[in-house]
């Protein structure tokens, strides 16, 4: 009974946790890794082609957990309140709710269960998943191997899978309206998923009407967001930081084109949820 064991790493769709996927298939194939993917139903295009992409490289399926309710009921739950980085209640009802209910069924039956978690060992130990169950293990493969984020780029150029393409555009996977994205993030969402960028304005509309205190992009609508003089001001805005990020970056000899300049690293890294982002 003790003696079961099972493995599980979750990916976002996001850079770190595909990378963590490779690595692990190519440093420990004699584990049997149950790969998953919590879909909230308002991801990304181009989330649902890396995810096959990957699939190809590991040989084996993703499996793909579904919430039970979906971003609309819950949001009707929460009185049309959009989520927040104050409260994130999406992370909570459709990411993490979906992967409790399936790892518990292993649980239950006497398994211990090893998850694998892509936090690098150049970021400061963020909490992902804390569980009090003592049978589900959080394991950070990338801190004891001391891979940082130009490590784990490497990993999927090898690897052949490359990047998500929205990395040219984004710095994280998660939802098409996801509140940590930057005000760059929120105009090109609009110039290449106009019909994702209205829908997202269409919940805010419904939630301001409702009171709640929260827009998508803090202390600005997406009304205002989009008018051209504030999306001008914007692609300025962000040209000028990336101007000065590049003017300051130290250039690794040894590695040059490993580590590009993410959006992330011109505002700064918000506190993101580990289920949605990485």
């Amino acid at each position: 009974m003790g003696n079961k064991v099972k493995h599980v790493l979750g990916l976002s769709g996001g850079r770190d946790s595909a990378a963590l996927a490779v690595y692990m298939r190519q440093n420990h194939p004699e584990l049997d890794i149950d790969y998953f993917f919590t879909d909230t139903g308002k991801e990304l295009p181009e989330v649902y082609e890396f995810l096959i992409r990957l699939e190809g490289f590991l040989g084996k399926s993703i499996l793909r957990l579904n919430p039970d309710r979906d971003f609309d009921y819950w949001l009707k739950q929460f009185n049309n309140f959009l989520p927040s980085p104050q409260t994130r209640w999406c992370t909570r009802q459709l990411k993490l709710r979906p992967f409790e209910s399936w790892v518990k069924e292993f649980l239950v039956k006497g398994y211990t269960v090893y998850s694998y978690v892509a936090i690098r060992a150049d970021e400061e130990y963020r909490e992902g998943y804390n569980s009090k169950n003592q049978s589900l293990k959080i394991l950070l493969p990338f801190k004891e191997a001391g891979l940082d984020k130009a490590a784990v780029i490497e990993l999927l150029d090898n690897a052949g899978v490359g990047l998500p393409k929205y990395y040219e555009w984004r710095s994280r996977s998660g939802c098409t309206f996801c509140f940590f994205q930057q005000k760059i993030e929120w105009v090109r969402l609009m110039e290449r998923h106009p019909d994702a960028f209205e829908d997202a304005k269409c919940y805010e509309k419904t939630a301001v009407e409702s009171g709640s205190p929260f827009t998508w992009s803090q202390g600005e609508s997406l009304d205002n967001l989009v008018k051209p003089e504030r999306v001008f001001q914007i692609k300025q805005d962000y040209e000028k930081r990336l101007a000065r990020a590049k003017g300051a970056k130290t250039i690794n000899p040894l590695r040059p084109e490993c580590e590009p300049i993410d959006i992330d690293d011109l505002f700064g890294q918000a506190k993101v949820c580990l289920a949605c982002h990485k």
